[in-house]
C-alpha cells in the first residue's frame, strides 16, 4: 500500500475514549461484568493469585552477571527467569489495577515495575543482541518489540492513573529502543524471515506506534514499513494454512499478527484489512487440525506435546472466521502457563473472551495438509479417543527437526508413540549443535536408521508423497523420503501408513528399501516416553490407566532392543525416553520390506 493512502487511512486518528478498545463500548462496564459474570472468575482469581505471591517482593534485577552468562556459557535460563518474573509483575499489577482500581497498592506495583523495564539496559534478551553497546542499542527482538506494545497499551488504558512522568519516560524509551531504529535502520534480519519473527516484530512496533505515535506522518511510516514483514510472514505458510513451526509458534506468531491486525482495522476503520483472503482463514484454523485430543498436539517441530489453548486468541478467531471450532474453557491456558508472560495473550484472554461461546471437546476429524505434508487423525469410538499424526515434509523447516516420517498415535490422552518436542533453548540449540540434540536430531525420532546413519538437514531432504488419502474407515499417507539419508548405496525408501479406524484402531507402518549394494543394517527406530516391556507376542506399551498398545513384528526377521535415554526438555527439567529399535537379525538384502502393526489392545 502506498504511503499516501495508508496516511490517509490512519488520518481519523485514536478515539478520544477507550470504548473502541472493549467490547459494548464501555470500559469501566467490561471490568463491572467480568468481575460479575462466573465465566470470568477463574481467569481473574488466578491473576490475584499472582498479585498475592508478587506483592511485596523485590523486582528480580537484571544484573551484569546475568547478563553475560550466555556469552560465557550458552546457558540462556539464569537472565530470562529474572526478565520474565519482570514481565510478569507488568502483566498481573496492570490487570489487577484495571479490575480493581480502589486498590491503591496495585497501582503502586505496577508504576514501579514500568519504570524498572524503563531502566533495563535493553529490552532484548541475551540471546538475540549482537555485541557491541551501540549495536545493541539498535537491535529490535522479538522481547524488546513484545515489551513495548505491552508499555504502549499498559499506558494508554491506564492514562492519567499513571504519573505524567511515568508515561512520558514510556513515551521516550519507546522511541529510542523501537521507533527511532525501526524508522532509521535500513533493515533488521526479521523483517524477510518467513517465521514467527516477522509477526511478532512487526506487529508489536506496529502496535506500539498505533497506540502511542502522534505525528501522522511518522505513524504512516512505520505502519506502512510492517507490511513487508507481514507479507512475508504470510509466505512462511502454504495454502493449506498449516505452520511447519508447530502449534506453539502458530499461537505466538499468528496471535501478534491478529492483535496488530485488530488494532489496525479499528483505527482505520476497516480500510485496512490483514484478515481478508481464504489463506488467512486457513491459517486462523489451522489450531484445530493440530490437536489430537484434549491439550495434546501433533507436536512437530519445536511445539511442545501439550498446549492450551488461549482463549481470548480463538474466541476472537471464531467470531470473524465461521467454522472455527472452540474447545472449552476447562482446556485454556492458565494465566501463568506462558512462562515468557506475554502481556498481549494475557489480556486478550480477558478482553476477546465469550464466556456464552461454550466450546465442545475435538470432534473426530481427519485431516491431509498437502503443504506441510502433515496427516492428522482424531478418531472415536466406543472404546475411546485415538490420535494419529505423520509428517513428510523436510529437513530445512523453520525451527527444524530432522523427522521425515515422523508420527504419533494417543488414546484417551495418553501418548504412546511420541514426539520429544522441544528441547531447552540454548546458545549450541540453535547453533551448529542442533542436530546433536536427541529432540532435533532424527535419532530422537520414530524413524529409520539407515546403515548407522541419522538424517541431514537441509533442504535436499525432502519428501515426495506418493498417496495420501482420508476416509471414513481409514486413512493412507506414503511417500519416498530416502533423499533425508547420506547413504551412497540406498537407492529407494517408501514409508507407508494405513491407518484403520476400527472400534480399537490399529495402524501398520511399511518401509520398502532398495539398496545399490548390501547395507550394514536398516534399523527401525519408535520413540516413547512409555517403558517398554518385551512379550512373546511383541512389544507393549502401557499407558496410565487399563490402555496398552501391542507392537507386532515378524520374530524370524527382527530383534528388538531397548535403550533408555534421557533429554532436557523446554523448561530445562531432565526427561526419560526410550529408543526402540527393531534391528534385523538376518543379513539385509539389497530389496528389504519391514512392517511393523501397533495395535491398541
Amino acid at each position: 500500500m502506498e504511503l499516501v493512502k495508508v496516511k490517509e487511512a490512519l488520518a481519523q486518528g485514536a478515539p478520544a475514549d477507550l470504548g473502541w478498545y472493549y467490547p459494548g463500548g464501555d470500559a469501566a462496564g467490561f471490568w463491572r461484568r467480568a468481575l460479575r459474570e462466573p465465566g470470568y472468575a477463574d481467569m481473574l482469581e488466578e491473576v490475584r493469585e499472582e498479585g498475592r505471591r508478587l506483592r511485596g517482593t523485590p523486582i528480580p534485577e537484571l544484573k551484569y552477571s546475568l547478563f553475560t552468562i550466555y556469552v560465557e556459557r550458552g546457558s540462556r535460563r539464569e537472565y530470562e527467569q529474572a526478565y520474565f518474573e519482570r514481565r510478569r509483575r507488568l502483566n498481573t499489577f496492570a490487570l489487577l489495577s484495571m479490575t480493581e482500581p480502589d486498590e491503591p497498592g496495585y497501582l503502586e506495583e505496577l508504576i514501579d515495575i514500568v519504570w524498572a523495564i524503563c531502566g533495563e539496559y535493553t529490552w532484548c534478551v541475551p540471546a538475540h543482541v549482537p555485541g557491541t553497546d551501540a549495536q545493541i542499542r539498535e537491535t529490535i527482538d522479538l522481547f524488546s518489540a513484545e515489551t513495548g506494545f505491552a508499555l504502549a497499551e499498559i499506558s494508554l488504558l491506564l492514562g492519567d492513573r499513571l504519573p505524567r512522568l511515568v508515561r512520558e519516560r514510556v513515551e521516550r524509551e519507546l522511541e529510542i529502543r523501537l521507533f527511532g531504529p525501526f524508522t532509521t535502520r535500513e533493515s533488521f534480519h526479521w523483517e524477510s524471515m518467513r517465521n514467527n519473527w516477522s509477526a511478532v516484530c512487526a506487529g508489536s512496533v506496529g502496535s506500539a506506534a498505533l497506540l502511542s505515535v502522534r505525528d501522522p506522518d511518522r505513524l504512516a511510516q512505520i505502519a506502512r514499513r510492517t507490511f513487508r514483514s507481514l507479507d512475508c510472514f504470510l509466505e512462511g505458510y502454504g495454502e493449506d494454512g498449516a505452520c511447519p513451526e508447530g502449534l506453539n509458534y502458530w499461537t505466538y506468531g499468528f496471535g501478534y499478527y491478529v492483535y496488530y491486525a485488530d488494532l489496525l482495522g479499528k483505527r482505520t476503520g476497516g480500510e485496512i484489512d490483514l484478515f481478508g483472503g481464504e489463506k488467512v482463514r486457513h491459517i486462523a484454523q489451522f489450531q484445530q487440525k493440530a490437536y489430537l485430543g484434549g491439550d495434546r498436539v501433533a507436536n512437530f517441530s519445536d511445539s511442545s506435546p501439550r498446549a492450551r489453548f488461549q482463549p481470548g486468541l480463538t474466541h476472537y478467531l471464531a467470531g470473524r472466521y465461521p467454522g472455527t471450532e472452540v474447545p472449552p474453557l476447562r482446556q485454556r491456558a492458565a494465566f501463568t502457563d506462558d512462562h515468557c508472560s506475554r502481556w498481549a495473550h494475557a489480556f486478550r484472554n480477558l478482553l476477546w473472551l465469550n464466556p456464552g461461546l461454550g466450546g465442545a471437546d475435538w470432534p473426530a476429524a481427519d485431516y491431509y495438509l498437502p503443504d506441510a505434508q502433515w496427516m492428522v487423525s482424531r478418531h472415536l469410538s466406543p472404546a475411546g479417543a485415538f490420535g494419529f499424526a505423520a509428517k513428510a515434509g523436510h529437513n530445512a523447516e523453520s525451527h527444524n527437526h530432522n523427522d521425515i516420517g515422523q508420527f504419533l498415535l494417543l488414546a484417551d490422552g495418553e501418548t504412546f508413540v511420541a514426539d520429544l518436542g522441544s528441547g531447552e533453548y540454548t546458545k549450541t540449540y540453535f547453533g551448529e549443535g542442533r542436530y546433536e540434540y536427541d529432540c532435533n536430531g532424527s535419532q530422537g525420532h520414530t524413524v529409520p536408521v539407515v546403515d548407522g546413519t541419522f538424517q541431514a538437514e537441509g533442504e535436499e531432504s525432502a519428501a515426495r508423497v506418493l498417496e495420501a488419502s482420508v476416509g471414513e474407515e481409514e486413512d493412507r499417507f506414503r511417500f519416498q523420503m530416502a533423499s533425508a539419508y547420506r547413504v551412497p548405496q540406498l537407492e529407494s525408501l517408501v514409508r507407508g501408513f494405513v491407518w484403520r479406524k476400527g472400534e480399537r484402531p490399529s495402524l501398520e507402518v511399511t518401509d520398502e528399501f532398495r539398496f545399490a549394494k548390501a547395507p550394514g543394517e536398516a534399523v527401525e527406530r519408535i520413540v516413547s516416553l512409555l517403558a517398554p516391556e518385551l512379550t512373546e507376542d511383541g512389544v507393549l506399551l502401557r499407558g496410565t490407566g487399563d490402555r496398552v498398545l501391542n507392537i507386532r513384528f515378524d520374530g524370524s526377521l527382527l530383534e528388538p532392543r531397548i535403550e533408555r535415554r534421557t533429554y532436557r526438555a523446554h523448561l530445562g527439567r531432565e526427561t526419560a525416553w526410550y529408543a526402540i529399535d527393531f534391528v534385523p537379525k538376518v543379513p539385509v538384502p539389497l530389496q528389504w520390506t519391514v512392517s511393523l502393526l501397533f495395535e491398541f489392545v
